[in-house]
């Protein structure tokens, strides 16, 4: 396709294909997707774009040049790959969430079978009340290809602090701030899923009070860490 990039916002756009390659290298890494699948995604800033892996790439074969750069309802603007199968839900949940600028999909495994299960992971430690703010929510079962998982997403975390959702039977979708806050997420949210599989291997789990979930999560992210960083 012929690129519509203005050259204005060029340097975004390759800044953001810079990134959102370099962040994809964090999936294997953590043993969150397996050969080709998964993805991340980030919104072009000052531009209704945003920047996507190629479908079917294995990760050791992306560059910046192979990212796909799309509009916000899905089509191709600039890119020499079919851009993920996944783009048009990444693409609905920009449209609807004007303060999501990074969105990432795994098949992590233990994160995953809590959706294989239809079942949401309690909040039962401090530190999924710290990342998470509250239980981690299932989502509604939805097929590939267009936006019906985006529009689970947007709707399962509504109201929620919960930056993961578990979309029934499929996988995990994380969203963030920007693209490397929710590939944060999507670590922690597998860490968060196989440590509380392996505390009900050994009896029932007790969930937090409401009110210490609340106060840890606002400790978290309000004073934890150093000032300015993300």
């Amino acid at each position: 396709m012929t690129s519509e990039i203005s050259a204005d916002v060029r340097a975004a756009v390759e800044a953001a294909k810079a990134d959102v390659c370099a962040l994809h290298a964090y999936l294997p890494a953590a043993e969150l997707v397996a050969w080709t699948s998964g993805n991340v995604s980030a919104r072009v800033p000052g531009a209704d774009l945003m920047v996507i892996k190629p479908s079917g790439l294995e990760y050791a074969d992306l560059t910046p040049a192979s990212m796909v750069v799309c509009d916000l309802y899905g089509n191709r603007v600039e890119g020499d790959y079919a851009p993920s199968s996944d783009t048009g839900s990444h693409a609905y949940v920009y449209r609807h969430r004007p303060d999501v600028n990074g969105v990432v999909h795994t098949h992590s495994p233990y994160a995953t079978s809590w959706a294989a299960r239809a079942e949401a992971i309690p909040c039962c430690l401090t530190a999924i009340a710290d990342e998470f703010g509250g239980d981690i929510p299932v989502g509604p079962f939805a097929l590939i290809g267009d936006e019906a998982i985006g529009e689970g997403i947007v709707e399962t975390l509504e109201g929620s602090n919960s930056p993961a959702v578990l979309m029934r039977n499929h996988g995990v979708f994380t969203i963030g701030a920007s693209a490397r806050a929710a590939v944060k997420a999507a670590v922690m949210v597998e860490d968060a899923a196989r440590t509380v599989h392996l505390a009900r291997l050994l009896g029932p789990v007790t969930r937090l009070d409401d009110a210490d979930i609340a106060s840890l999560h606002d400790r978290y992210t309000n004073v934890y860490g150093q000032k300015g960083a993300k």
